[in-house]
């Protein structure tokens, strides 16, 4: 771990006013230290000599005023570092919620929510330390060392040398025990990063679990998880405990040599006896903040080690379009009308890491306004990536996606997914109240909006029927709802958008055929001014305006003549 990590820095703007203060602040103990030394060793030396009361009053006055001064610097150091850590902290989140929402479901699919989850929650609270103890300590360990090797050498430049060659002893232990102790905190991380992951993952499919009979299996397999993860926190703090051992030691060591040297020359009458005293009061200030940074720099790598984490999801690039908004004139976000504009795929082909096919091959397809498309096609034909490529949760790696007539990479992402409603093959419902579920999709909606959406959902009968209606909190993932309940509320979330385009992913999957026969038929009579583009297995519409497109591994099968006759004037076009 670096002693600070600039991409922290560079995340936590909000923060840096606060670590200026606290940098101030840390220079005016350094200068407070040596005003100390040089009032007690004076006030020593005086006593020393004899005089009355009445000539150390004005010394032990200042000396109590740069005691309480110096006490009144230390802990508005730490108050200031807390503010920063805390502004830290929140901008993390933040910055962490919007990027990972930006990396889409298709980066999300390779990582475990339990881990991102921990990594938000506790990972970050780990800051603390990182930033009210180890970075105001990394600040003095700078400035003291120098101003009091500077301070010493105007006194008694031997004990300057001897400072000056012993100090560098403490750095060195620092970082070999520093490596070691990087290693054992990072495998610490990915314990709890792996223990909190897998029992989210447990506690959701405790059902599942449950009726196989293996719930008692994972229950061990969290227990080996937690024993890990004790062993590896152990370990940490024997290695920091040790650590701090070796500091205390050379510092000691080092300190007795200044001592020695010093108190020889007092003996010999070739050293003062109030030089003496600055000297030897000066050389622990030396040591100390070095030997104090060691010792924060243990208690601050958990949470080092968390947002150097974070730091690296946010340095990850989202999808092209994803990225900040590219431009069709100066300070103009490209945007489409998506009721009067045509989306057309040009030799559209998506790959997936990892995957030796590609989920789409070459697709040339025009989708019309106003127009209800049906894609179907066997599983795994490509019929969610292409609905993936429409939200651009999916970027081509070949061929161009376009919406009247400008590439998608170039248009504002945000206004792009705002005129379009879509519902996933499984979608997920939160908490919150049926109510708070459907009005996700127009927030601020009222009360009638929101019981016509569900009414042309099918939703409204079972609602109705639920203890509180439309108020009824429908708990983690709505568990207490069956998978066609579910389907429905979503579907109404959907439906109160009133979005131009309308995604739809299996929407009868989990549905009987009554219900989803009526919610077909709402489709086609009710949405009629807007574009649909709809995947299923099962019926088709025949109705007017309407269209079917079959996908067969990741090829379209017979388009349109319409989309076929666009490839083609295309093709001439490109033509040379």
């Amino acid at each position: 771990m670096k002693p600070v990590d600039p991409r922290l820095l560079r995340h936590a703007r909000a923060a840096r006013t606060y670590l200026a203060f606290t940098v101030a602040l840390g220079l005016a103990v350094t200068a407070l230290v040596l005003a100390q030394a040089g009032l007690l060793a004076h006030a020593l030396a005086t006593a020393a000599r004899g005089t009355g009361a009445g000539a150390l009053r004005p010394t032990l006055i200042a000396l109590l005023a740069v005691v309480a001064a110096r006490a009144l610097a230390a802990g508005g150091g730490e108050a200031f570092a807390l503010l920063a850590a805390a502004k830290v902290k929140a901008q993390l989140r933040s910055q962490l919620t919007r990027h990972t929402l930006r990396l889409g479901p298709a980066w999300l699919g390779g990582q475990r929510a339990g881990e991102i989850a921990t990594l938000a929650t506790k990972g970050l609270d780990a800051l603390d330390p990182y930033f009210a103890r180890y970075l105001p300590q990394l600040v003095l360990a700078v400035a003291v060392p120098v101003a009091v090797v500077a301070r010493v050498a105007a006194a008694d430049p031997v004990s300057a040398v001897v400072i000056a060659v012993t100090l560098p002893l403490i750095p060195v232990f620092a970082v070999l025990i520093g490596l070691h102790t990087k290693a054992r905190t990072q495998r610490q991380w990915r314990l709890l990063a792996t223990l909190g992951g897998h029992f989210l993952d447990v506690v959701e499919g405790l059902p599942t679990l449950k009726l196989f009979g293996r719930a008692k299996a994972q229950a061990q397999v969290i227990r080996d998880v937690s024993e890990a993860h004790r062993k590896a926190t152990m370990g940490t703090l024997r290695v920091a405990f040790t650590s701090a051992l070796v500091l205390e030691l050379a510092a000691a060591l080092a300190t007795a040599l200044v001592a020695v040297e010093v108190g020889l020359r007092l003996l010999a009458g070739h050293l003062g006896y109030q030089t003496a005293l600055l000297v030897l009061l000066l050389t622990p200030e030396a040591y100390l903040p070095l030997r104090a940074v060691g010792a924060q720099f243990h208690a601050s790598t958990e949470g080092a080690t968390a947002a150097a984490r974070a730091c690296a999801i946010l340095d990850t690039a989202p999808p092209a379009a994803a990225t900040a908004a590219p431009r069709l004139g100066p300070g103009t976000p490209a945007q489409v009308d998506l009721r009067t504009s045509d989306i057309t795929l040009n030799d559209a082909s998506v790959a997936y890491p990892g995957r030796d096919a590609l989920a789409l091959d070459g697709v040339s397809l025009v989708i019309r306004p106003g127009v209800r498309t049906v894609v179907t096609g066997p599983s795994g034909a490509g019929k969610s990536t292409l609905l993936a490529l429409l939200l651009w949760f999916a970027e081509p790696s070949a061929g161009t996606i376009e919406a009247a007539g400008v590439p998608l990479a170039r248009l504002d992402l945000e206004a792009w997914r705002a005129q379009i409603a879509w519902v996933p093959q499984r979608p997920h419902l939160f908490a919150g109240t049926v109510a708070d579920n459907i009005t996700l999709g127009r927030p601020g909606a009222s009360r009638d909006a929101i019981e016509r959406a569900a009414a042309v959902a099918g939703a409204a009968e079972f609602i109705e029927a639920l203890p509180h209606g439309y108020a009824t909190p429908l708990g983690d993932r709505a568990a207490r709802l069956s998978a066609g309940q579910r389907q429905r509320i979503a579907l109404a979330r959907a439906f109160i958008r009133d979005a131009p385009l309308l995604l739809l992913d299996e929407p009868a999957a989990h549905l009987d055929a009554i219900t989803a026969a009526g919610i077909l038929g709402t489709v086609e009579t009710l949405l009629a001014d807007r574009t649909v583009v709809l995947v299923s297995h099962g019926p088709r519409w025949a109705g007017p305006g309407s269209r079917t497109i079959t996908l067969d591994h990741g090829r379209l099968v017979a388009p349109d003549a319409g989309d076929a006759a666009a490839a083609r004037s295309r093709a001439l076009v490109a033509a040379p």
